[in-house]
């Protein structure tokens, strides 16, 4: 091997701080990013470690009434999760549950997708009016908005019957009907927050885009498929993944609408029957194992549309 020449070595060490120091600059300014969410990160740790620890633990026990009260559960293993996916009614209620959320997802997005593009083509004045009623309806407590949808299909005096001429017809008489109710509910309440979201978005896009496909003679469908859609596309996979999440654990408006005294194994969603299995018959354990399969479902029905968003952001 041939030496360098002592006047080269000299000339060549000055350089290597420089790089080093550069190559620390990257690390930095990749590593800022993560330093900055970092506090997110610890207080989400320290606000949900402890509880999913207990809930995790309480999964492998049997804990009931009596364990309840010795504050000591029995070790079972894996027992409560066998229990739990032997019973058929777990699954009709998450192929349900599943089609449910997929039902609310699609109307909520779609329909709060169309109305904030509309908000866009009005005036200043009816917008005004349209998003203090969108805002006024996402104000309204849920256990709230149940009594005025139940007592708008209440079938002796309903006004959804007075209106449609429908005499006294019974919304609730089977779990088509319930199911369609509760998903109006939800939908209609879910709404605003797709709204506003979006028409913020809308905001965002360049109106020298919009200007350029009109000169070039693109229609509204094509102009929001290649121009608006891309630049909402994060937006809406945010949104959706926050829709699957709530709801797939929708509990509150079809245990309060449908009445307790009308729910059974037909017309169970996921919430209902944790509610059932856990609380009710107070089988702790095993509610805390329904619990766990509904996070897992939950976290691999988002996953895809998480992934989808970090590659639109341009992370991945």
């Amino acid at each position: 091997m041939t030496s360098l020449p002592a006047d080269t070595k000299l000339a060549a060490e000055p350089g290597l701080p420089a790089r080093r120091r550069s190559a620390w600059a990257r690390v930095r300014r990749g590593s800022l990013p993560y330093l900055l969410i970092l506090p997110v990160l610890a207080a989400v740790v320290a606000v949900l470690a402890y509880p999913l620890y207990n809930v995790v633990t309480l999964s492998f026990q049997r804990y009931g009434l009596p364990e309840l009260i010795q504050h000591s559960g029995h070790w079972l293993g894996l027992s409560n999760y066998g229990s739990v996916l032997h019973d058929p009614v777990f699954w009709h209620t998450l192929l349900r549950t599943i089609v449910f959320a997929a039902v609310n997802v699609a109307l909520t997005i779609g329909l709060g997708t169309l109305i904030a593009l509309l908000l866009v083509k009005v005036s200043s004045w009816l917008r005004v009016m349209l998003t203090v009623g969108l805002v006024l309806v996402w104000s309204v407590p849920a256990v709230v908005a149940v009594q005025i949808w139940y007592w708008m299909t209440n079938f002796q005096n309903g006004v959804v019957n007075y209106v449609l001429g429908a005499g006294q017809h019974d919304w609730y008489a089977s779990t088509f009907s319930q199911l369609g109710l509760v998903t109006a509910l939800i939908v209609w309440a879910g709404i605003p927050f797709v709204t506003i979201t979006v028409y913020a978005g809308l905001a965002q896009v360049p109106s020298e885009l919009l200007d350029a496909a009109a000169i070039d003679g693109a229609g509204w469908f094509r102009t929001f498929r290649d121009v608006t859609f891309p630049i909402l596309k994060p937006i809406l996979l945010i949104l959706t993944s926050l829709s699957i999440i709530w709801d797939f654990g929708v509990f509150t408006q079809q245990y309060l609408l449908i009445r307790p005294e009308h729910l059974n194994s037909s017309n169970y969603l996921m919430g209902v029957y944790l509610f059932k299995e856990g609380y009710l018959k107070t089988d702790f354990g095993r509610g805390a194992a329904i619990s766990i399969l509904m996070f897992v479902i939950v976290a691999v029905l988002s996953v895809v549309y998480v992934r989808k968003m970090v590659k639109a952001e341009g992370v991945a």
